[in-house]
């Protein structure tokens, strides 16, 4: 084993800093919200008439309901004005958004956290063509906390209120709060990118940055999950492929369900609910209500899990009854690599170079003030400590290959070059324990 010297562990003493600001409405107050072709083609007007960048912001009802459309849309730009865009009246590739994807395309687009706002924005017929994103620009500029609210209170000194942030945004009409809460996500935001701007390129990161934001518009939509009933919370409980049946059959149904009413579907039956029954259906028969409730009752029973217990009830027995030769294999196939926690006992040789590429890479991540998982996914990194490339197109090409930005893999490439020299695990120290509290 290779051995690292202690590592000195030195207490932090927060220091006080200024109080920030409450930022309480926008400059300009509340508009109206948005919800008829005229009022739609005069904020248009507007805006076409401001100048710069536009800040974008999206409101979904996730945990309420099945699909992850817009409920409302936040548009600001300079000289253009603030303004909430209803966008169920107008339905996806209405006119007007056709019209603003036009007015947008050689403009840059403003969001925080991009990849969740994308593709509800597309899906109406919006797509950013020229991307900064606050969230990832504050990662790679190495600031410690790059939440909306904590930036604007670090780098601009004002602070938001988050109270609406998890509401169901499908309700109708919207609270009036609500809707001073969505305007005051993009009050500031244009602001704020400039000043994170300034940050990245005083960091000499700028160009990072641009390569993570064209990367993001490039990137082509998630493929299908394949087995997506298999991430149901609780199936560490699940041991028998009759079990599995029972998961599938309810995951499945529940879904299906829930997409048709537009519920989401842990509203119908929660996850937890599923593995529990799935569970008990070979030690007891569920044949009625009163079996459901005894058994969902410990896990905390809500009314709603039972309002279609006719349907759990019928798929319980229909799995159960499935042939062998239908019933889910316990693992499914797949190219994952396996669990790290058994390489250094079963694959020592790919163990050895990990260890070292892991805390080299840690450390370089530190002296250049960013997040690792910034630096380089560390999924990339296994998979080459797992499987170097061979063809003689040497790391960076193979990191590149696999997904990386090309900065990214310009750093990570020497690094892992000379991990993948070494035989001996590198054996780190325990972190040192905390004094005990007089």
């Amino acid at each position: 084993m290779v051995s690292l010297p202690s590592v000195l562990h030195v207490a932090v003493v927060d220091q006080e800093l200024p109080q920030p600001t409450p930022l309480l409405k926008p400059e300009h107050g509340v508009p109206d919200v948005i919800d008829s072709q005229s009022a739609f083609d005069a904020a248009l007007d507007a805006l076409e008439k401001g100048s710069g960048p536009y800040a974008f912001d999206a409101e979904r009802a996730s945990g309420f309901k099945y699909s992850s459309r817009a409920y409302l849309i936040q548009i600001k730009r300079e000289g253009g004005g603030l303004h909430l865009i209803d966008p169920i009246p107008f339905g996806p590739h209405h006119p007007c958004f056709l019209r603003l994807n036009e007015m947008i395309a050689h403009e840059e687009v403003i969001l925080h956290a991009s990849t969740q706002d994308l593709p509800c924005l597309r899906e109406l017929g919006i797509n950013p063509q020229i991307l900064f994103d606050t969230e990832l620009g504050g990662r790679i500029a190495g600031l410690p906390r790059v939440g909306l609210g904590a930036l604007l209170e670090s780098l601009m000194g004002v602070s938001l209120a988050k109270e609406h942030s998890a509401a169901d945004w499908s309700t109708r009409p919207l609270p009036q709060d609500w809707l001073n809460y969505a305007a005051l996500d993009v009050e500031l935001l244009i602001e704020l990118r400039n000043r994170v701007e300034e940050l990245l390129r005083a960091a000499d990161k700028w160009h990072w940055a641009e390569e993570d934001f064209a990367a993001i518009i490039a990137a082509p939509p998630s493929p299908p999950r394949v087995d997506p009933w298999r991430r149901t919370s609780g199936m560490h409980k699940i041991k028998k492929r009759t079990q599995l049946a029972v998961v599938r059959q309810l995951w499945q149904v529940r879904n299906e369900l829930a997409r048709e009413i537009d519920i989401a579907p842990g509203r119908l039956l929660s996850d937890i609910a599923i593995s529990e029954l799935a569970t008990a259906s070979e030690s007891a028969p569920i044949l009625n209500r009163k079996h459901l409730e005894k058994i969902l009752r410990p896990i905390g029973l809500r009314a709603r899990w039972l309002e279609n217990s006719e349907i759990w009830i019928q798929n319980i027995a229909l799995a159960l009854a499935l042939p062998d030769d239908q019933l889910p294999e316990v693992r499914m196939k797949s190219d994952a690599l396996p669990a790290i926690k058994i390489w250094r006992d079963k694959f020592p040789e790919k163990y050895a170079p990990l260890s070292h590429a892991r805390f080299n890479l840690s450390t370089r991540a530190e002296e250049l003030s960013i997040p690792l998982e910034n630096l380089i996914s560390p999924e990339l990194v296994r998979r080459i400590c797992w499987a170097p490339p061979t063809d003689g197109s040497g790391v960076e090409n193979a990191l590149i290959a696999l997904g990386a930005r090309r900065w990214q893999a310009a750093i990570a490439a020497p690094i892992l070059e000379l991990a993948l020299l070494q035989s001996e695990p590198l054996e780190l120290p325990e972190p040192a324990e905390a004094p005990a509290e007089e």
